[in-house]
């Protein structure tokens, strides 16, 4: 590999015949796509068509690393897991911390490709250059503790795994990867693929390093992006209380999701917040690879009911879906709920909006015990949370059916039920009601993987960067580019988010750093650091070109899949039904303008929402157009 930053080495595994093949690195592949993400989402392109079935032994498991992880830039920890999504059918991408990526680039690897279906249950096993397929009978049916402890006793500790638990077993769509235990590749059902290939786990030790192209240079960078992240005036806020922080902030705005969306604020908020959590049940801070922030938690329930529970890694999205989203203002019953799912391997996104949809369809009268199997679903009963958490888990009874997400599950009771499935293209809303952010709203609909907030990630005009606003944008663009209210100028800014996330998720970095969050580390650090650390000539407008190119191929992807324009949408809820909440009160989203100056801004057919011959021409993506028949 004439590159540095890279291992230049990468792993395709065939499970079926358990053929494991070691491949160098093709340059001009880093050129184009940079890493992460972006390898992922070419291999996909190139290998898994719309006739795959997602839980099929056709589907690929991409698991890729960029150039910056595992080096001494900040926050440098992050890894893809890339498939073809079995909740969505589209693109599906999860990304995950800790320190199983750079582990994996120190024992010689930047990715990982499974493909087939094991005959049995297996786990891969990679050490530095020895690497085979071991049996995994003794793991399976394992919560994911259960199997990393013995994993543990068989290996060592000083081993990093990504594992799934019985939820990936038993196909639960929304089932995800838990990498070293704590951090989550959650969104898209990456983990139900690995377990619909009989792969349990993946254990990595590596002796290796990875070296830089200019050390002096980089070292410089990597220390003025630590100095910037942590004299950031919302630095010590998040690092005293990580993302959790934010449910007091958003409340006030109306934009904390509150019983399936049909409020932005919870009553109770400050019974579920970050100093409550902070104040009660904190055990330590933690950080991931690399990163001087230390977001991240332990906490432990000491007293009552659910006394003994430990926890690392409690979000504000988990807040969220399993507290205010269900009306569940008990905090320690949050913290067992959050537990169950880390065990069983769920998304705590998907599975707390699913049962909230639930919860609304009885509320309405559309599901009955009859339906139910006698349970009844009433908001804010943390314990039938618990209970259908573990029936969704083993796809017992009532369970069965929400282990399908609300869109599968809508369908299959009919009845007006689809009005109140909070999706976009088939992925859950996760935690931030558009309405009270407009930027926020457009990006739900144009994330290339279904409802998100972590593709365009608006930030901007979330709690106000007014001087990073005018920094990076400019006067015309002022002030409503950082008013949350207002949707002028929003598709400019997640179109720029889309476009640098793809690189941030490609490069290795992370967004919950410096990136996103704190804003510090943009196109020309970004563009700097990989550069020092490749040796590859990256001018911003070339990473930019990078960036703009993956975005618009996971677009291709999704059109050669069926999508079009018409899946561009919002429930009906945030586009016609005024929010009752916060700051937001009376607020919509104003959907269709942003769209249209969207597609204009990226370069898409208005009508069709596919990218145009002219724009994948210039992105050098002719492949594309032949194949979406765009001549």
């Amino acid at each position: 590999m004439i590159y540095k930053g890279y291992r230049g080495k990468y792993l395709r595994i065939n499970l079926t015949t358990s053929d494991i093949q070691v491949r160098e690195l093709d340059p001009s592949f880093a050129e184009r796509f940079l890493g992460g993400n972006g390898f992922g989402t070419k291999i996909l392109w190139d290998e898994v068509g719309p006739d795959v079935d997602p839980l099929g032994p056709d589907n690929r498991l991409i698991v890729a690393t960029g150039p910056l992880c595992g080096t001494l830039m900040p926050n440098s920890g992050r890894l893809e897991f890339i498939a073809k999504s079995p909740l969505t059918g589209i693109y599906g991408d999860a990304n995950a911390g800790g320190f199983f990526g750079p582990e994996l680039k120190y024992a010689g690897y930047d990715m990982l490709i499974f493909e087939g279906r094991a005959p049995e249950p297996v786990y891969l096993c990679i050490e530095d250059g020895r690497v085979e397929l071991r049996s995994a009978g003794h793991l399976w049916g394992k919560l994911v503790s259960e199997a990393e402890a013995i994993l543990e006793a068989e290996l060592g500790r000083d081993w990093k795994f990504a594992t799934v638990g019985p939820a990936a077993e038993n196909g639960v769509r929304y089932a995800c990867i838990q990498v070293s235990y704590s951090r989550s590749a959650a969104r898209c059902g990456i983990g139900t693929v690995m377990g619909s290939k009989n792969l349990k786990a993946i254990a990595v030790r590596g002796s290796g390093d990875v070296a830089v192209a200019d050390v002096a240079d980089f070292k410089a960078i990597a220390r003025d992006c630590i100095r910037r992240i942590r004299g950031n005036e919302f630095y010590p806020g998040v690092h005293r209380y990580g993302t959790p922080g934010l449910v007091v902030l958003m409340n006030p705005m109306g934009r904390f999701p509150t019983r399936n969306f049909q409020e932005g604020s919870f009553e109770y908020a400050e019974e579920i917040c970050a100093e409550r959590l902070r104040e009660r049940y904190l055990v330590r801070d933690v950080s991931c690879f690399g990163c001087p922030v230390s977001c991240d938690k332990v906490y432990r329930v000491t007293e009552g009911e659910f006394a003994g529970t430990l926890i690392r890694s409690v979000e504000y999205e988990t807040l969220g879906a399993l507290g205010a989203g269900v009306w569940n203002r008990d905090l320690p019953a949050i913290l067992y709920a959050n537990k169950l799912c880390d065990e069983l391997g769920m998304d705590t996104i998907s599975a707390g909006r699913t049962i909230a949809f639930a919860m609304e369809l009885w509320q309405h009268g559309i599901l009955t015990s009859s339906d139910t199997g006698g349970l009844t679903l009433e908001w804010g009963d943390a314990r039938l949370v618990h209970r259908l958490l573990e029936m969704i888990a083993y796809r017992r009874g009532f369970g069965d059916l929400l282990a399908e997400g609300v869109r599968r599950a809508a369908q299959a009771i009919g009845r007006g039920a689809a009005e109140y499935a909070m999706e976009v293209k088939g992925m859950e809303i996760p935690a931030q009601d558009g309405r009270a952010q407009k930027s926020m709203g457009l990006a739900h609909v144009t994330s290339t993987r279904g409802a998100d907030h972590l593709k365009g990630f608006p930030i901007i005009d979330e709690t106000g960067y007014p001087a990073e606003g005018l920094r990076r944008y400019g006067e015309d663009y002022m002030p409503d580019i950082v008013e949350p209210l207002s949707y002028r100028h929003k598709p400019m800014l997640v179109k720029d988010g889309e476009d640098f996330g793809a690189v941030v998720d490609s490069s290795g970095n992370c967004k919950s750093g410096g990136t996103f969050v704190f804003a510090e580390i943009y196109w020309p650090d970004m563009a700097a650091a990989i550069q020092a650390a490749t040796g590859m000539e990256m001018p911003v407008e070339r990473l930019k070109r990078i960036g703009e190119r993956i975005y618009n191929l996971q677009r291709c992807y999704d059109v050669w899949h069926g999508i079009s324009r018409a899946d561009d949408r919002l429930p009906r809820r945030f586009t016609a039904e005024p929010s009752p909440s916060g700051n937001a009160r009376g607020q919509i989203i104003e959907l269709e303008p942003m769209l249209e100056e969207y597609y204009r801004l990226r370069g898409w057919d208005p009508v069709t929402g596919y990218p145009t011959a002219a724009k994948l021409r210039e992105l050098g993506l002719d492949e594309a157009i032949a194949r979406l028949d765009l001549l």
